[in-house]
């Protein structure tokens, strides 16, 4: 691929990961979220009663910023902390039932981001999405791509965007927070 379509493939991944994340936040905004309490909140429902620093390592962020986003969650009444039972200096993090009953708008707040994102492209064309994406996502973290025999089946990314871009609108984020 030549270097200004490498370049253009990597403004136009920052782009779409900048709009997925506004028309997201918009509609979590709705429900009295802000960004990043989401994914603390989902991940506390696949596995409720976490530490601070489980959750800062299952997530990819400092401990500090998990911590504050905890305090702002818990001043709102979707998170509980308590004490270890064998170490009171840990704490566990609960959602509360207020939390819980949240989910299902995140949940549904995701879905109809990812159903607005993934708009008029079909079953083939996002399994092979999420395969380069998947394949970005290993390079950039410096992990070997699994599916390196897969590679030569793939199209370059540039192409991928390019197809996609010719139907392709912006989001209005007013509306998806409908």
């Amino acid at each position: 691929m030549a270097k200004s379509n490498k370049s253009a493939a990597i403004n136009r991944l920052h782009s779409v990961a900048r709009l997925a994340r506004t028309t997201l936040a918009a509609r979590l905004l709705a429900h009295g979220f802000y960004a990043g309490q989401d994914q603390i909140m989902l991940a506390l429902s696949v596995e409720d009663g976490q530490t601070p620093g489980q959750l800062a390592t299952r997530l990819g962020v400092r401990p500090p910023t998990i911590t504050k986003t905890i305090n702002r969650l818990q001043a709102q009444g979707f998170l509980e902390k308590k004490a270890s039972s064998s170490d009171a200096r840990q704490a566990h993090i609960f959602m509360t039932e207020t939390g819980r009953d949240a989910i299902r708008a995140i949940e549904k707040s995701v879905r109809k981001t990812e159903k607005q994102a993934m708009k008029g492209l079909d079953k083939k064309e996002i399994k092979q999405l999420t395969k380069l994406l998947h394949r970005i996502e290993a390079n950039l973290s410096n992990v070997v791509y699994a599916d390196a025999d897969d590679e030569a089946d793939l199209p370059e990314l540039a192409e991928v965007l390019e197809t996609a871009d010719a139907g392709a609108q912006e989001p209005d984020v007013k509306a998806a927070a409908e």
